[in-house]
């Protein structure tokens, strides 16, 4: 057990050397379907690096994920979700697995609730854990600091989603030249 380690190290150290860090970051944080995300994130005014953030977080880029609830696509919309947001929108016939509709609905949907919440990170906590466990957590005056802010998230999935997303925003906002969201 010993060598198959030491054999393991040696290979991930020769290959962080020749294809360096990027490549790995490449991995866990890649970026697809640009130009469907500056339309919609300019459409309702979102960071494209949040949209891209999300995406990341929710599907990973597979456009075809449907999760155990049954949220579908890139953003893991539940299709009940989907069909509220396309009605006020007027959007007409819509495919969660189509990457522009599913993209277009999801970044409205989290515009509309940086609009309710006014924060990013209430924002992604009711993207994730949904708009009335949010209002629910705000109105815990325990669980809320002098600005109004939670002090924790009770979810740890929810918890972690956020420190998930957080993270990819923090790399695409350090590769954002070179990806061009806007």
């Amino acid at each position: 057990m010993k060598y198959v380690m030491a054999i393991f190290f040696t290979f991930s150290f020769l290959f962080m050397a020749m294809f360096g860090i990027s490549c790995i970051y490449g991995y866990l944080f890649p970026l697809r379907y640009q130009d469907e995300i500056a339309v919609a994130s300019a459409t309702f005014e979102v960071d494209p690096v949040l949209v891209a953030s999300v995406i990341n977080s929710e599907s990973g880029y597979n456009y075809d994920v449907v999760s155990a609830k049954g949220a579908e696509g890139l953003m893991q919309l539940l299709p009940s979700t989907a069909e509220y947001l396309a009605k006020k929108l007027k959007y007409g016939e819509y495919d969660l697995k189509h990457p522009e509709d599913n993209i277009m609905l999801g970044t409205y949907y989290l515009s509309l609730l940086s609009e309710q919440f006014g924060d990013e990170v209430l924002a992604l906590c009711a993207y994730n854990a949904g708009p009335g466990n949010v209002t629910k957590w705000l109105s815990d005056e325990e669980n809320v600091d002098e600005s109004g802010m939670l002090k924790n998230i009770p979810f740890e999935e929810t918890r972690n989603y956020v420190q998930k997303c957080l993270q990819a925003k923090k790399y695409y906002n350090y590769k954002h030249a070179y990806f061009n969201l806007d």
